[in-house]
């Protein structure tokens, strides 16, 4: 009952919002934290008011864990229009996914996958975490070969943060982490072998075969507007940043996003394009702020050239696989 009515707060302030801005949308993303435990129908009931408020017609993710996925789910939502999905896998080796509090076994991700494509659903993501507690290159291979198995399009890599406060922060010295050297050297291992196997390093943390490109994460990355509704869900529209705290009671009374400031200026378009293999196009920079990229900026980029972290031509300046270990620093210096 009270994921019915949360769904009821979330349809209620989709409503709210359609009038409020009249705009039609490409993508629909469900996702942070994990949307399929809500259910099947509620999800099916949020991407149809979706379709209905906002003309989505494009690309409609759903996130899901491979142990809250109830029986009928996939094709619940891939008869409301879902089909996309992305799979909070993590990792494919038993003992990593424990140490992660993530029951389901590699039996059950690979039921979802064939829940999901029997219902229609073939395009699929796999989430896979570097660094975890245990995991050494030869567990990774694990990980990737069970990955190709799969035949899935998109992958996505993301190396564990320990957050200050957190459990594995407090007792990161007991979990058999990684050091980062090795965490690194399984990003660039996990890189070289998705791209011999027809994947493209497309974004820091994302690859994909041709044409399965994360459509609704691209926007994010060329700066380009969205609303997110939902506790923790942040928007950019009208130049203007903002959004929910994480506090479902407030977003379930109704409460007004909160103000984040000003969006898309030069800095904030330089970072987001870097995190693209093709990086920073200067056509692309002038068009939308009427004037050239600055001198020194790629004085710079060429000086991590000479460090084999970017490459610099005359169009356009990206970071190299190793560069995107370093993207805070680096970007960070460029900017």
């Amino acid at each position: 009952m009270e994921m019915d009515a949360y769904t009821v707060q979330v349809v209620a302030s989709m409503e709210e919002w359609a009038s409020r801005i009249n705009r039609k949308a490409e993508t629909l993303y469900l996702g942070g934290g994990t949307p399929s435990l809500v259910g099947g129908d509620n999800i099916a009931r949020v991407v149809r008011k979706a379709k209905e408020f906002f003309g989505v017609y494009g690309e409609i993710t759903v996130e899901c864990n491979p142990s809250a996925t109830e029986k009928g789910f996939f094709e619940a939502v891939a008869e409301a229009g879902v089909n996309r999905i992305s799979l909070g896998m993590q990792s494919a080796v038993t003992a990593e996914r424990q140490k992660l509090g993530r029951s389901a076994d590699r039996e059950r991700i690979s039921e979802c996958i064939r829940e999901a494509r029997k219902s229609g659903i073939n395009n699929i993501t796999l989430d896979v975490m570097l660094g975890v507690p245990l995991q050494t290159q030869e567990s990774l291979r694990e990980t990737v070969d069970f990955c190709l198995e799969t035949g899935a399009p998109h992958i996505s890599a993301y190396m564990l943060k320990l957050e200050e406060g957190t459990y594995y922060y407090n007792n990161a010295e007991k979990l058999s982490l990684p050091d980062e050297d090795a965490t690194a050297d399984m990003y660039l291992f996990l890189s070289e072998e998705l791209e011999k196997n027809g994947f493209c390093h497309y974004e820091i943390s994302n690859f994909a075969k041709e044409g399965y490109e994360g459509k609704h994460n691209l926007k994010y990355w060329n700066a380009e507007e969205y609303l997110g509704i939902g506790p923790s869900a942040h928007s950019f529209l009208d130049g203007k940043r903002f959004y929910y705290p994480r506090d479902i009671e407030y977003f379930s009374a109704g409460n007004p996003p909160i103000a984040d400031g000003i969006g898309g200026d030069e800095d904030e378009y330089v970072m987001l394009r870097l995190r693209l293999k093709e990086g920073l196009k200067f056509s692309d920079y002038s068009n939308r702020y009427n004037k050239a990229i600055s001198k020194k900026t790629v004085e710079k980029a060429e000086f991590f050239e000479k460090q084999g972290l970017m490459k610099v031509t005359d169009k356009s300046i990206s970071l190299t696989r190793e560069g995107f270990l370093l993207s805070n620093t680096i970007i960070s210096e460029l900017i």
